[in-house]
């Protein structure tokens, strides 16, 4: 594993980056390098009442860090109670959602930008253009797909935003597992190993991003998505 790479995830994924001086760095005021995060997260609450009070933390978050959310544009579950917790506090909201989920998943009306697109790829990758960073949330197929492309995108370098794991309650612990497993069998290989962040408490997630984005400013680590992708 590059112990340089300025998302290596640790060997024992409790374990946290420890980017002090750049994160001095951030503090002074010089850099203001995440603008926009784009959360992933369920449609639905999930059965863990931690799952939304995580969701409505990290909307009052955002807010309060004046960073704006990109997510998916619905108002169900863990998507809706993280948009409307940004908006409570006064902070900003881009929704991107396909034409034909704008019922299903109840398009949030209140958000100051709603992007309609056609199809999910469309969705995806304008999620990923308007942000500086990703979180994933707890959720369900449609969350751990998005995680994993950004995983996918980031390893084999096309771009070097940060990715960060939130594990709320131990509910990513099995993904977490599963990486290990994939490593220790040899499918994850140090030359193209997974780079990201893994916090348990909502209160670490920005200042850990913040760390990382500025990381990747000064060694030059950030990239834009290929255009084919």
């Amino acid at each position: 594993m590059n112990q340089n790479s300025f998302l290596a995830p640790p060997r024992n994924e409790s374990q946290r980056l420890r980017l002090d001086p750049v994160m001095r760095h951030v503090e002074k005021g010089r850099m203001n390098l995440i603008r926009n995060i784009c959360v992933y997260c369920g449609s639905a609450p999930g059965a863990d009442p931690l799952f939304l009070d995580a969701a409505l933390e990290l909307g009052r978050a955002l807010a309060a860090h004046d960073i704006g959310l990109v997510y998916g544009g619905g108002d169900n579950g863990l998507m809706g109670a993280v948009a409307r917790a940004v908006l409570a506090e006064g902070g900003r909201v881009t929704g991107i959602i396909p034409s034909f989920l704008r019922k299903r998943e109840n398009m949030l009306e209140a958000a100051q930008e709603l992007i309609i697109v056609d199809d999910m790829h469309s969705r995806k990758r304008i999620m990923f253009e308007r942000a500086d960073a990703f979180v994933a949330l707890p959720g369900g197929i449609g969350t751990l797909e998005e995680l994993v492309e950004q995983l996918t995108w980031v390893q084999l370098g096309q771009h070097g935003k940060p990715v960060l794991i939130a594990d709320i309650a131990g509910f990513w612990k099995p993904l977490l597992s599963l990486f290990a497993h994939m490593r220790g069998n040899g499918f994850i290989r140090e030359q193209f190993e997974l780079n990201y962040l893994v916090s348990e408490k909502i209160g670490d997630v920005i200042p850990m991003l913040q760390k990382a984005a500025a990381m990747a400013e000064r060694t030059g680590k950030t990239k834009e998505l290929d255009a084919r992708l």
